[in-house]
């Protein structure tokens, strides 16, 4: 909590706890000591999920500081490795596709579940066939329960898609949950790993996401990436690598584009758009304070732009 407000961070979306972290984040906000916002996605076996999930729904429990009401499940790896699942064999380890690490059949147990109880979907997928599997089932699910409306289930990471399933998102209402700093972190291998055309046509593409009509929020990672949210803003304008190239620049977002998928966008990935992502009348006095302008100062700048104000629910929780 204390790196996160000393970062700028005044909400966190928690990508994956049991049952029992969310009773200690409980007992924190009763005691009033959770310093910041949490949203959070539960991460057990069905088994699990259907005794409790009914229970645990919480929303804006203890003064808008914990929110339960998602569920995470991860369909393959991490493409540094080879982890990631994909349509076609790695370019540089043609007797692989990756990894498949949790069933089809589990999420999609869990994706009945979700809906039942009016949870969001939370799926990890990194690769192009782990994407268009998770997309499958969301689809299914959704044509299954036509009834249900504006659910905003996500795929977290989104990372590298086949361009047949990049206007889904749109179609589905499918949030792709992405990472900026991820761009700039895998670059350096992303090429070696899917081949030039694969890269090009479907690794972080933000533009081509939004321009189909997805929604893509923003975020870090942590803790495999920095919580810091200045260096992956940096990233999402950028793409620029440590040796000054720059990852496929025509992805970039605009420093508006990338502002709004950190706030607005992250907010509306949580249902949260009503109380947060921008500073308006009735919403939560929830604002970071920056010693540069990052919306203006040249763009190598960015990355040194500190937080002096970390201000929760308008009291002040951090000061440099």
């Amino acid at each position: 909590m204390k790196e996160c407000l000393s970062k700028g961070v005044t909400s966190f979306q928690d990508a994956g706890v049991s049952f029992e972290v969310i009773d200690l984040y409980k007992k924190l906000v009763d005691e009033g000591k959770l310093g910041l916002r949490l949203w959070v996605m539960v991460r057990t076996r069905n088994e699990e999920l259907e005794r409790k999930l009914a229970s645990y729904k919480t929303i804006n429990y203890g003064d808008k500081r914990l929110t339960v009401r998602a569920i995470k499940w991860s369909i393959d790896g991490a493409l540094g490795p080879r982890g990631a699942w994909l349509l076609e064999p790695y370019s540089d380890l043609p007797s692989s596709k990756g990894l498949n690490t949790s069933t089809v059949e589990d999420i999609t147990k869990s994706a009945q579940l979700a809906i039942q109880h009016g949870y969001q979907l939370c799926v990890h997928a990194i690769g192009d066939r782990a994407n268009r599997e998770a997309l499958d089932i969301y689809e299914a699910t959704f044509k299954a329960h036509s009834e249900k409306r504006d659910l905003r289930w996500r795929i977290e990471h989104a990372q590298h898609l086949h361009p047949a399933d990049i206007p889904r998102f749109g179609q589905l209402g499918v949030i792709a949950s992405m990472q900026g700093i991820h761009c700039t972190s895998d670059a350096p291998y992303v090429t070696a790993r899917l081949g030039a055309s694969r890269a090009e046509e479907g690794a972080y593409v933000w533009q081509k996401l939004m321009k189909s009509g997805g929604v893509v929020s923003n975020g870090t990672d942590a803790p495999v990436e920095d919580v810091s949210p200045i260096a992956s803003f940096h990233a999402t304008v950028s793409r620029k690598l440590k040796d000054g190239s720059v990852f496929y620049p025509d992805q970039r977002m605009s420093r508006e584009e990338a502002l709004k998928s950190y706030t607005l966008n992250g907010a509306y990935a949580a249902f949260e758009e009503n109380i947060k992502g921008s500073l308006s009348p009735g919403k939560l006095a929830d604002i970071t304070i920056l010693s540069k302008d990052i919306m203006s100062v040249p763009e190598d700048e960015i990355p040194t732009a500190e937080v002096v104000y970390t201000i929760v629910g308008g009291k002040v929780a951090f000061r440099r």
